[in-house]
């Protein structure tokens, strides 16, 4: 049977379609603000032989492309070996071990089989953030653990719904290991009933079209993606380009660690070599391997971003798997950083490999960090315990068209801040000020977007601050001659004194009182060609908004401002030596 483009085409946003509705349908239900705020949570549609990818939500996190189809492979392959039991209708599986294809303990997954004729036909999974699963510290970010059980409770597959039903002892068991445990309710029945609508939405599809028709579809569009993400890989000139790119510390060594990369580029196909890149690591920045390699290809869909979400449009992209390094962690390396910070540093490696040859597709160093900050502790208003997670956006690295994006999400997902007024109804915390962190974009033609400036009160009770935030050794770096973005900058105001973590943004277990405040600016983007190169009048109206001084336009850009607020073209053109 050959179908035609029509058909086919209505196939594929149908599939599209079932992974935003649950997408919508687990952040509208769910309770933490995590996920129903910001959106930290993916859905997916998986193939029943090998796990791979068939549709994701377009609202997804771009980071759960490669793990949420490596963790479902794991899940056949341990089903198909009976180290895990096999599924029945309606059984729904839970897991967040990062060495079963998983990122950090708090990405939990769900799964479940959808049968036809009494056969599995393909898996329904999701991914999403719970704001705590025990460990060292709540929330999970613990900056200094250097065993993965310090982090948390780690779950192997395991059938959390039997036949449609919730299993109570495992539920049970889960909820006395993690902290506010009589919340994750509303989070667990989100997860499971966003599959149960993804299975009624594709059994339309399937019943209107025939489960044969739908196949052919799925693997038609699999060798599609596979040819048009080879095509645009065909624009990269053939020959090897490197990079390297800086991860802080681990939080425990305070030492910068290294990712080395080598691509190598022919006929449209690309080896990703981390070869050199630095050992396993104490602290919590390791990679699994899921991660790594899906840091591989959220970067190339960066680039390439027209190419269909399929297990297709990772085929031309090889990964030499990193053995003996920080990128491939296993037990028991701690790995709280992989999926937050790691990740985006793996992908910030690809973009400046590739900027030189792609210089009108790949951008400068984005801010490159989630902003992991969580608070814990006790609310005596309410009695009752409390675990608040903020995520942060930062600037965009400057491209060949324009300035980078201001506050915009991290690389590796679209997850929004939370809105301020949700987290100080659902915590015992005033926010003093949340605003951008304007100049902090690095100088170039066209120059980086800004981070955020935001500072939080603890009103009552007491907490304890923690922190596994990456970029402030080293700012986001410019492209082409661009400047660097500036760093990520923690400050803790307690007592009169202001503390500044020893790993500069990784921290954890800060005793906070009421009174006590946090304030972080998140780095700024990094900035595209040479900031002497910049339009004037663009430099003039960055210092009208008070983006920068007059002074600090001369300085970075070579722009003589006069009293008017104008450009001053003949104090412009002395400096810029035209």
């Amino acid at each position: 049977m050959t179908l035609d483009p029509i058909t086919l085409s209505v196939i594929q946003s149908g599939l599209q379609q079932v992974c935003d509705e649950m997408d919508l349908s687990f952040s509208r239900a769910a309770f933490s603000p995590v996920i129903a705020e910001a959106n930290d949570r993916s859905d997916g549609i998986y193939s029943a032989v090998d796990g791979a990818l068939i549709a994701q939500g377009s609202t997804g996190l771009p980071v759960f492309v490669g793990t949420m189809q490596y963790s479902t492979r794991v899940l056949i392959e341990m089903i198909a070996a009976g180290k895990a039991a096999a599924p029945k209708p309606g059984d729904i599986y839970i897991v967040n071990d990062p060495y079963l294809g998983g990122t950090h303990l708090m990405d939990v997954r769900f799964a479940m089989p959808v049968y036809r004729n009494g056969e599995i036909f393909c898996w329904l999974s999701n991914t999403g953030h719970w704001p705590d699963t025990g460990g060292a510290v709540p929330g999970g970010f613990s900056a200094s653990a250097t065993s993965v059980e310090q982090e948390g409770l780690r779950l192997p597959p395991v059938r959390l719904f039997k036949q449609g039903v919730l299993d109570d002892e495992i539920y049970a068991i889960i909820c006395s290991n993690i902290r506010v445990a009589d919340q994750r309710i509303g989070d667990v029945k989100a997860q499971a009933a966003a599959l149960l609508v993804g299975e009624k939405r594709l059994t339309r599809i399937l019943d209107r079209y025939g489960d044969t028709t739908v196949k052919e579809a799925i693997e038609e569009l699999r060798k599609r993606a596979s040819a048009q993400m080879r095509a645009n890989c065909k624009l990269i000139p053939d020959g090897t380009y490197r990079s390297i790119a800086y991860v802080d510390s681990d939080g425990v060594v305070n030492e910068p660690l290294e990712i080395r990369l080598a691509i190598h580029a022919k006929d449209g196909l690309l080896d990703f070599d981390f070869t050199g890149s630095s050992k396993p690591c104490i602290g919590p920045m390791n990679s699994v391997l899921a991660t790594t390699l899906s840091s591989v290809y959220l970067a190339m869909r960066h680039i390439f971003p027209d190419v269909p979400i399929s297990a297709g449009a990772f085929e031309p992209l090889r990964v030499k798997r990193p053995e003996g390094t920080f990128l491939d962690a296993q037990y028991p390396r701690p790995v709280s950083g992989c999926a937050a910070e790691v990740s985006q540093r793996i992908a910030e490696a690809v973009f400046s490999a590739l900027v030189e040859a792609l210089p009108d597709r790949v951008t400068a160093a984005p801010a490159g960090s989630s902003g992991n900050f969580a608070l814990g502790g006790h609310d005596p208003e309410r009695n009752r315990g409390f675990v608040m997670y903020q995520i942060s956006g930062g600037g965009y690295g400057g491209n060949a068209d324009h300035d980078g994006l201001a506050n915009g999400c991290s690389t590796i997902g679209i997850s929004k801040a939370p809105p301020v007024e949700i987290m100080e109804q659902q915590f015992p915390v005033l926010y003093h000020r949340y605003a951008l962190r304007e100049g902090s974009g690095g100088a170039g033609r066209h120059r980086g977007g800004f981070g955020l400036d935001y500072e939080v009160e603890l009103r009552r009770g007491e907490a304890t601050a923690s922190f596994v935030m990456d970029h402030g050794r080293f700012g986001p770096p410019g492209a082409l001659g661009g400047k660097d973005g500036q760093p990520n900058s923690v400050r803790i105001f307690k007592d009169g004194e202001t503390i500044v973590p020893e790993h500069l943004s990784k921290a954890q277990d800060i005793p906070l009182r009421p009174g006590d405040r946090v304030r972080v600016g998140t780095p700024g983007g990094g900035g595209y060609g040479d900031p002497m190169t910049r339009d004037p009048t663009a430099v003039a109206e960055d210092v009208r908004l008070e983006r920068y001084s007059a002074e600090e336009a001369k300085a970075l850009f070579g722009v003589v401002i006069g009293v008017d607020g104008t450009v001053d073209e003949t104090g412009t053109e002395g400096l810029r030596g035209r």
